[in-house]
């Protein structure tokens, strides 16, 4: 059984890190820092821990906004007051489950309030096992997710430290020096974000996790978005980057329903990851597969475009939620045709599988 100090901890250290998802300064020492100060503090009180957290976690002003809504969002409705003197927090979010007492009425739930060690172990479940108040608010976790991206050398040469020697520059400022190089410039070569190529599967089998995948890409497009393409794949391949670029999730998600013709159809992989090859330009990217690899078409058309993928591409992570079930074998002929050329399969399957696989996408990987 897990110690109440070490499960206190995981909590605060997963506060942390939602923190560093949504661009918060929260870096390792400052997570201990963090820890440290609740040492001499009481834990178990909401308003101890705001301020530990504000005074520690945050860099700068700009992270104060931002830590507001992850601690809001992470601790279940909590509300800290605006200084310290007039401190006032309240709790003003419940989560309602069926009530246990035969002598309720019907349909009646016995409201408990949400606590952060609930939310952590939300953050580990199934999203097909969830409930729809769970499912929301698990969406309003991958709202707030910001992704890092892995970076990449351009051919663009900047002014640099060090690097090339900047013959132009250098012989420029000897000139104006009266002839004496007495100073020397370098270039190097820009570094941009790579770009990603997220396709999501929409079909029937995927229907469970075809929301929360769209809510992810959509943080993916608002973190970079011109960095960022996405399409759905079902009976066919539709490109929705600009129906998520919305700020809003919800008008981003309604556009892009409105978009995909093929809702809980059937699967032809081969046939779109071609159209994707024709569409998309995939060279240098990190493509990222989101499906259940349940192919009704050619296993064999399937097999030759992850080879020609594979070969375009700079990455290829392949996301399968039923990965994350301990017993899971990739037996579908589609997961088996084309799991010789993928670089990663990983799970997607709970908001702790998101939070990962925008690790990996930021150049974090896992043994």
């Amino acid at each position: 059984m897990v110690e109440p100090r070490a499960r206190l901890v995981s909590v605060l250290v997963g506060f942390a890190r939602t923190l560093r998802a949504a661009g918060v300064g929260a870096d390792h020492e400052r997570t201990r820092n963090f820890l440290s100060a609740l040492e001499h503090l009481d834990s178990a009180r909401e308003s101890d821990v705001y301020w530990a957290g504000r005074l520690t976690l945050c860099a700068g002003p700009d992270d104060l906004p931002r830590y507001d809504r992850c601690f809001a969002a992470y601790f279940a409705g909590v509300r800290a007051g605006p200084a310290r003197s007039q401190l006032t927090v309240t709790v003003t979010r419940f989560t309602a489950t069926p009530s246990a007492d035969a002598g309720a009425s019907e349909g009646e739930p016995n409201v408990l309030p949400a606590t952060a060690s609930a939310v952590e172990v939300l953050r580990n479940r199934d999203i097909a096992r969830m409930t729809a108040a769970e499912r929301d608010e698990v969406h309003r976790m991958l709202a707030l997710l910001r992704t890092a991206r892995e970076l990449r050398s351009s051919r663009r040469l900047v002014p640099s430290q060090a690097g090339i020697l900047d013959a132009r520059r250098t012989t420029r400022h000897a000139i104006r020096s009266g002839g004496e190089p007495s100073r020397l410039y370098y270039r190097d070569r820009r570094l941009k974000p790579r770009r990603v190529v997220m396709v999501a599967d929409v079909s029937g089998s995927m229907a469970a996790y075809a929301d929360s995948l769209l809510r992810f890409a959509h943080a993916l497009v608002r973190s970079e978005p011109r960095a960022t393409e996405v399409f759905s794949v079902g009976t066919r391949l539709t490109r929705i980057t600009a129906e998520l670029r919305h700020r809003d999730p919800a008008v981003a998600m309604d556009a892009a329903s409105k978009a995909i013709p093929d809702w809980s159809g059937g699967t032809r992989l081969g046939e779109e990851l071609r159209e994707l090859l024709r569409l998309a330009d995939a060279r240098g990217a990190i493509v990222v597969i989101a499906s259940d690899g349940w192919e009704r078409g050619d296993p064999g058309l399937l097999a030759a475009q992850m080879a020609r993928l594979a070969r375009m591409a700079y990455r290829v992570i392949w996301v399968n939620p039923h990965k994350g079930d301990p017993g899971y074998q990739p037996l579908t002929a589609g997961m088996r045709a084309a799991l010789p050329f993928v670089d990663e399969l990983v799970a997607g399957h709970s908001l702790a599988a998101f939070e990962e696989l925008a690790g990996r996408l930021g150049g974090l990987r896992r043994a």
